[in-house]
């Protein structure tokens, strides 16, 4: 039989899902697969010549085994780094955990090794180091072991399979959100002394929220709460509102939706500038818009991871010019091109190491107190009183630092509760789970792009967030998680009533 090549268009595929029915899915065009001439060198750049570039820098630092493993692990994560990024699919979290792993556990700390200076003291043993950096990559290749776990799932015989019903937005729970988002964020910037603050500096948005509330070092419930609630509605409503606007032309014809939303882009300009944010928060922010404004564009996709690099590489040590002083600890004086990774920034790698010496020195695992303290971050110290402490704030403490506002990487978090065979268990659990968010996001940005699909706006937001929940502390990362939880669950249904949805 002959075969049929000429250029026919494909059949427009329609969903049989009550929700999407109207929405005709166009086909993906095989122009979105990178060229050759570009693929070639986006992996040799990564696997081969920005390690290579670090490596022959000059530097008193010794080559030795702490150097070659982290050399390997910096080509392990390029190679997974390219590979998630030249995909034909997008893999947002994915990307997001391979770009952390690659910059910030990867090029950082081997442009550390190579001149011999770290950001933050390494005080124990050199062995501990050498299994920290062993330990991390065995995380690494944890994590794969369960991505491939979840890409060869078996399939559920079709008995026992249940029709399940696509978590969507519904609109009118949409509106009260977009309404307590503004009044959250204006209790914020009035609680702050208006809008100017939050164009000055951190240090004058941190002491005006511990003058706002009277917290104290320890006891910050408060001031996490007050700071949550003032950002992160106002960013999860305008992700809905974004993604309701670029997927449906009936939103684009509502000059109610328009004035909402350009309203919160306001508010969003506001308090979650890159000024009086951190800035892994205003990272989550940039790539959750843009992941939410462009969900089917791969050229999108590519172009912040690759950029991502670049830009974490270069620009991000670089972006603390309104922050506030670190108490002496920035990166000294030196002549190589990779000095400004030897910052505080980048100090997941020894504290790794120094978490690992922290337990060993008698403190031992904690077997989940600090995993339970950030699932019930929001219990007061006053009620809980032997609350664990940040695990950075822990290990500072424990090395007589005068600044404990210090990382403690997933990894660190990990192998503190539950020892190297828990952390390498929760990275194949973490693997597994990032890999069907990825492929849930796919299905519902592409297979059914309905605008109130909520796997829409929480995917791009959990790749964003994800940068702040690999450097950790976990249990300062909490109090945002658990206010999106509660945004999400407000605007949340699972009926099928196409009038009460976003259409």
């Amino acid at each position: 039989m002959p075969v049929d090549l000429s250029n026919k268009p494909s059949p427009t595929v329609r969903s049989t899902n009550p929700i999407t029915a109207p929405v005709q899915v166009m086909p993906v065009s095989p122009r979105a697969v990178l060229s050759r001439a570009l693929t070639v060198p986006l992996v040799l750049g990564l696997v081969f010549f920005l390690p290579t570039l670090v490596a022959v820098q000059a530097g008193p630092g010794v080559r030795d085994g702490v150097f070659w493993l982290q050399l390997a692990l910096t080509s392990y994560a390029g190679a997974r780094l390219a590979a998630v990024t030249l995909t034909a699919g997008r893999r947002l979290i994915q990307g997001s955990f391979w770009l952390f792993t690659y910059v910030a556990m990867g090029v950082a700390p081997l442009a550390q090794a190579v001149l011999g200076q770290t950001p933050t003291p390494v005080v124990g043993p050199h062995s501990d180091l050498v299994l920290a950096v062993s330990l991390a990559l065995c995380g690494c290749v944890a994590f794969d072991v369960g991505v491939l776990l979840a890409r060869h799932r078996p399939p559920l015989p079709r008995s026992a399979r249940k029709p399940r019903r696509a978590a969507s937005v519904h609109r009118r729970r949409l509106y009260v959100l977009v309404a307590f988002a503004y009044a959250a964020s204006a209790l914020f910037i009035v609680k702050l002394g208006g809008p100017a603050v939050f164009f000055g500096s951190r240090q004058e948005i941190s002491e005006g929220i511990q003058a706002s509330t009277g917290t104290g070092d320890h006891s910050q419930v408060a001031s996490a709460f007050l700071r949550g609630f003032g950002t992160v509605p106002a960013l999860l409503a305008f992700l809905f509102l974004t993604r309701w606007l670029v997927t449906s032309r009936h939103a684009r014809r509502r000059l109610s939706v328009i004035v909402m939303w350009a309203g919160l882009l306001g508010v969003n300009v506001v308090v979650n500038n890159p000024i009086s944010n951190p800035r892994y928060w205003f990272l989550t922010v940039m790539f959750s818009i843009l992941f939410t404004a462009f969900p089917r564009s791969p050229v999108m996709y590519r172009a912040a991871l690759a950029t991502g690099v670049v830009a974490a590489l270069l620009l991000f040590p670089f972006m603390d010019r309104y922050r506030y002083d670190e108490g002496g600890q920035r990166a000294r004086e030196s002549t190589s091109v990779v000095a400004p990774l030897v910052r505080k920034d980048y100090d997941q790698i020894g504290m790794f190491a120094n978490t690992i010496t922290f337990a060993e020195s008698g403190e031992g695992h904690t077997y989940g107190r600090q995993l339970a303290a950030t699932v019930f971050f929001f219990v007061p110290r006053s009620v809980w009183h032997d609350k664990p402490l940040d695990s950075g704030v822990r290990v500072g403490e424990w090395m007589r630092m005068d600044n404990t506002n210090l990382s403690s990487p997933l990894w660190a978090e990990l192998w503190l509760d539950f020892g190297p065979v828990g952390m390498t268990g929760g990275f194949v659990v973490l693997g597994y789970v990032c890999a069907r968010a990825d492929r849930r996001y796919a299905h519902r940005t592409i297979d059914h792009p309905h605008p109130g699909h909520i796997a829409a706006i929480v995917t791009p937001l959990i790749a964003g967030y994800a940068f702040i929940l690999l450097r950790g502390p976990l249990l300062q990362a909490s109090g945002r998680v658990g206010i999106a939880l509660l945004c999400l669950a407000l605007v949340t249904t699972f009926r099928s009533d196409r009038r009460k949805l976003l259409r």
